[in-house]
């Protein structure tokens, strides 16, 4: 049985190494490894810019095998803030035994206990059909927004 907490420091190159894999799976995209570093670290620095949470395996501390990133956003609709999840990975090994079901819903407990956190939100690669079969499975539903953007 897997166990979830908030990362720490000394969970930073774990974190980064998931995430070079993730966007290499999902996107054929190759992240510099430097850039990332920093900006990982940037969110231990500073908790307004989110908080990472881990999955470990069994009692194991330091066996992380899964991530993901929340990051606020306020809702002046809600009076309140969304949680959204970023940067999500499970180790190969781990996929299909109900990781990353067990992390939204330890998540979503928080978001149901808080009355300032008004829900959650994620976004997925189009292509990325095994994903997105999962939060639907969990609940999502991605009927009511589409995402557009342009990044530097």
């Amino acid at each position: 049985m897997s166990q979830f907490r908030k990362a720490k420091f000394k969970d930073l190159e774990t974190i980064v190494d998931f995430q070079i894999l993730m966007a290499s799976e999902t996107e054929d995209l190759g992240l510099d490894k430097e850039t990332l570093m920093s900006g990982a670290a940037a969110v231990f620095e500073d908790p307004a810019k989110g908080t990472y949470y881990v999955a470990t395996e069994d009692d194991e501390d330091e066996n992380v095998i899964a991530c993901l990133l929340i990051t606020p956003e306020w809702s002046e609709w809600r009076n309140g803030t969304v949680w959204w999840i970023q940067s999500v990975y499970v180790i190969k090994e781990h996929r299909g035994k109900g990781i990353f079901k067990a992390m939204y819903e330890y998540i979503k407990a928080m978001v149901e206990e808080d009355e300032t956190l008004k829900g959650i939100r994620l976004y997925v690669e189009k292509e990325n059909t095994k994903a997105q079969a999962v939060y639907e499975r969990i609940g999502m539903t991605a009927e009511h927004y589409k995402l557009y953007e342009w990044l530097k």
